[in-house]
């Protein structure tokens, strides 16, 4: 692992943990749009099997929690420890572990599916090729990959956010902002193919576009 690989896993981290019960309290359900649930609902349909699921940022837990509603057996992975505290303590029957997308940790072929909702919007572009092709080692064959993110408004060259501060807490929190088709494209070169694409406008307090991107392993 290189050290920049090392600054922007520690800094995200330390982010998450410093605003972890802040952000819970904020948002009890990320899934805010009647759309989100319903591509959720899909991917769960899809997935819907006896592999293990993972939910890679999974956060407070809630998406991890609807999976496991749908008879799905999903499990939670998370890189901030705070996080991972507050999911175990709402959903304790439930597994949920520190690790980063960026190493998954499982066997080759093992996982029947896999979310990343709004958390690969922190993986720097240089590291999103390699954390691709994790997801598909990861994944059994015909396996769906779910993957959620704000992608840039019409006309919009901002490819890059720094955040400073949340929540009156001091952070350091990159988000990088990806067209589906770039999404689309790098999946497609790590071996995951495309199922769908659903792109949505802001809603209540949100401030871009969100994006939905379904795929499976060929």
């Amino acid at each position: 692992m290189t050290e920049a690989t090392e600054d922007f896993l520690q800094t995200t981290r330390t982010s998450y943990d410093t605003i972890a019960r802040d952000y819970a309290d904020r948002y009890p359900s990320g899934l805010v749009h009647p759309l989100d649930r319903s591509v959720v609902m899909a991917f769960a349909e899809l997935a819907r099997g006896t592999a293990p699921v993972a939910d890679l940022g999974s956060g407070p837990g809630y998406v991890t929690a609807l999976l496991h509603e749908q008879g799905v057996p999903a499990f939670g992975v998370d890189l901030s420890p705070a996080m991972v505290a507050l999911a175990r303590e709402a959903h304790p029957g439930l597994r949920f572990r520190t690790g980063s997308m960026t190493s998954l940790d499982v066997p080759a072929g093992s996982l029947g599916g896999l979310l990343a909702l709004y958390s690969t919007i922190h993986v720097p572009d240089a590291r999103l090729p390699g954390v691709f092709a994790g997801f598909h080692r990861a994944l059994a064959p015909g396996a769906p990959a779910l993957l959620a993110f704000q992608t840039p408004k019409p006309g919009e060259s901002l490819p890059r956010l720094h955040l400073a501060e949340r929540f009156t807490h001091r952070i350091a929190l990159d988000y990088y902002w990806r067209s589906p088709e770039q999404v689309t494209s790098l999946l497609a070169e790590a071996g995951l193919a495309l199922v769908a694409t659903v792109r949505r406008e802001p809603f209540g307090e949100e401030t871009r576009p969100r994006a939905f991107v379904l795929a499976r392993k060929a």
